[in-house]
């Protein structure tokens, strides 16, 4: 049992922490507190204290004019993902598997430096996500907590078919890591990525943007694949996503039961309607959809010409969060990005209706809803000591959170006074 925070002030130990917090935004509330101590030993928080104590031995962080937060939540990230932009052919036969490997080791410095502190990665290559997990944990590489997906589970001619639009004879032995065709190949599947250390599934029953030759309002994926997955996901005790664009592909998955759609882009009030029933989460991804439609409009060599004439279709698209908000459907923050840009999302999350305290609810309590964990989210007594901090007021400003001062994860200090800390590693 925990002790009470005014029992912890007389009985701080050697390795113990405390933050003078001089805002706190907690996570469980959207009301800040002014002016509390936040203790700590070894990785979690054990006491959340009014007033800024110092208990006997504890090292001090003084954030007394900073907003305190706990560490932010991305739900929809691709931290193997290299550059969406050039020449994606090319890259498609040139690019490896090592050279993702590599690349995400900077991807997730990048994002534990911009506040984010835990992520829900949502597909990645030949086991490069499930790899880096492994590496963060064991301490050999510095990045958020990860859940992760593996490969992403679509049908031949879908989202995740790498050879799509390729001639025949060319081919990777990668490329169809995800494909599966018909509920026994689904099932399978799932319980094979379980089995490799995925701890989610994702799915695609809609085509995609970035893909070539496919359909983004279809829907690709049966009702009985989609029910395999499902049932598989939840059999084995993990959330599973849904890639969807469509509202037919949208409408059928969470009639089904996916825990959350992705995208959303052609939903209509029926959709946002029987998501609320159902109590499905919404990941808005309005950063990607930005940047896709940005570039196809002022650069459109560096995309491939379908993924132009897809993204131009599909417009900016701030409007579908705007109506999901609207219907009171649940809504936890994704940005659909890996290379540290991640919390540009707000914004934009912002523009689209939400307020600020939405937002940052969005990026921890719902978060760690969606996720699963009582682990993450709040700043309280027995979570993990993911903590970061800002100058300002994100209440007023939500901009403030692109400008993260201050990362903890798990008791350790990765940022400090806007600049990145040096923590030592371990040997793989």
């Amino acid at each position: 049992m925990l002790l009470a925070a005014s029992a912890l002030a007389s009985t701080a130990q050697a390795q113990d922490t405390v933050i003078h917090a001089g805002r706190l935004i907690d996570g469980l509330t959207t009301k800040p507190r002014e002016q509390v101590s936040i203790l700590i030993a070894k990785d979690r928080i054990t006491g959340v204290e009014a007033g800024f104590v110092t208990p006997a031995g504890a090292k001090v962080i003084d954030l007394s004019k900073a907003t305190v937060l706990p560490g932010l939540i991305d739900s929809h990230t691709h931290v193997t993902s290299l550059s969406r932009t050039g020449n994606g052919i090319a890259k498609a036969v040139t690019n490896s598997a090592l050279d993702a490997a590599l690349a995400s080791t900077v991807n997730v410095g990048k994002i534990l430096q911009s506040g984010v502190t835990t992520v829900r990665d949502l597909g990645g290559l030949s086991g490069v996500d499930i790899a880096m997990k492994k590496a963060i944990n064991q301490g050999s590489v510095a990045g958020p907590r990860m859940w992760v997906a593996g490969e992403a589970i679509g049908p031949t001619g879908g989202h995740n078919d790498w050879s799509h639009g390729y001639a025949e004879d060319v081919s990777r032995r990668d490329w169809g890591a995800g494909l599966a065709d018909g509920p026994d190949a689904v099932t399978k599947l799932a319980r094979t990525e379980h089995k490799l250390g995925a701890d989610q599934i994702k799915i695609m029953p809609s085509g995609g943007v970035v893909s070539q030759g496919d359909d983004p309002k279809a829907q690709l994926m049966s009702e009985a694949e989609i029910k395999a997955a499902v049932e598989a996901a939840h059999a084995l005790g993990m959330k599973i996503a849904a890639h969807g664009h469509g509202k037919g592909a949208i409408d059928v998955a969470v009639r089904l039961g996916v825990d959350s759609i992705e995208h959303g882009t052609y939903a209509d009030a029926e959709s946002w309607k029987l998501m609320k029933a159902k109590g499905t989460y919404f990941i808005p991804t309005l950063l990607t959809t930005q940047r896709l439609y940005e570039t196809a409009k002022t650069r459109p060599e560096a995309l491939n010409p379908s993924t132009v004439a897809k993204v131009l279709a599909m417009g900016p698209s701030l409007t579908k969060l705007t109506n999901a908000h609207a219907a009171g459907v649940k809504i936890a923050f994704g940005s659909d990005t890996g290379q540290g840009e991640n919390v540009k999302e707000a914004a934009l999350m912002v523009q689209a209706g939400m307020s600020p305290a939405e937002v940052i609810t969005a990026a921890t309590a719902a978060g760690a809803d969606l996720i699963g964990s009582q682990d993450i989210g709040a700043v309280a007594p027995g979570r993990y000591a993911d903590i970061v901090a800002v100058a300002g007021d994100p209440l007023a400003d939500i901009t403030e959170l692109e400008r993260v001062k201050f990362v903890m994860k798990g008791g350790k200090v990765y940022r400090a006074d806007g600049a990145p800390v040096f923590v030592e590693l371990v040997n793989p």
